[in-house]
């Protein structure tokens, strides 16, 4: 049976089919024209769009999912993935923010998510190496934005590297807000080495710590363990999320918050 054609025509169907690859791990064109209702030819202009962005790997007949440490941490993809999951999440953790305090965002999309919904708690200062962030606060009534420098990585566009721990830790801050690839065994984790380095120099540096994902994460796997989950004082998590999976997630955490 063919699914029904996203909202949003050709980037909703290519942000879908992104999805259903990367759950799928390899999927065929024949598949893919099936599932999303239309030719194989309109399948490949898809795919050679994707492949483009480091989204899949084509090969003849079908598609498969980069190999993690470049798909589920590519900007391209992130900032499509689960939007509605993240922006349910960021307001449940935009109202545990008071007014006048610091946060520091990681360049994760749900912590941009958070940004985007700031305004509610204005005014705040926020500290933040994620570009895409520092844009969309630069204006921002009532927000006093610090940016955190380093080497850029236009993969994550974002800013890490030793000069970006350094300015972490020369800071102290209220709220740290960060997102990772995946969360189990009691431990957060990420696939990639620099970036677990920042997150840990994050949560060094905050008062108070919040873990914002998806549920998708409850599924995945990472490389490099973060920090356990008792580190954080909140977990927020989106509705999405199987019952078991919260049930096994409460038991690992006092704090987990579900956002509707």
């Amino acid at each position: 049976m063919n699914a029904r054609q996203p909202a949003g025509g050709g980037i909703a169907r290519r942000r879908a089919m992104a999805e259903h690859v990367i759950r799928q791990g390899s999927v065929s064109v024949t598949e893919l024209a099936e599932t999303f209702g239309v030719s194989v030819m309109t399948v490949h202009r898809d795919l050679d769009e994707l492949e483009g962005r480091g989204m899949v790997r084509k090969f003849r007949g079908g598609a498969s999912a980069q190999a993690s440490s470049v798909f589920e941490s590519n900007i391209a993809y992130r900032m499509t993935a689960n939007q509605d999951a993240k922006e349910s999440i960021a307001r449940v953790v935009v109202d545990t923010l008071e007014p006048g305090s610091s946060v520091m965002l990681d360049d994760s999309t749900t912590a941009l998510a958070v940004a985007r919904q700031l305004g509610r708690v204005a005014p705040l200062t926020v500290v933040t190496n994620f570009l895409e962030g520092m844009k969309l606060l630069s204006d921002a009534p009532g927000i006093r934005l610090m940016a955190l420098g380093g080497e850029y990585h236009p993969g994550h566009d974002s800013f890490l590297g030793l000069a970006c721990i350094d300015a972490i830790e020369a800071m102290r801050t209220d709220v740290a807000v960060v997102s990772t690839s995946a969360v189990s065994g009691g431990y957060a984790f990420h696939q990639e080495q620099e970036i677990v380095l920042v997150k840990r120099a994050m949560l060094a540096t905050a008062t108070r710590r919040v873990l914002a994902i998806d549920h998708t994460k409850l599924r995945r796997v990472g490389l490099h363990r973060v920090v356990p989950l008792d580190v954080f004082d909140t977990v927020v998590i989106d509705a999405g999320a199987d019952a078991k999976d919260v049930e096994a997630l409460r038991e690992q955490h006092p704090d987990v918050r579900i956002a509707k």
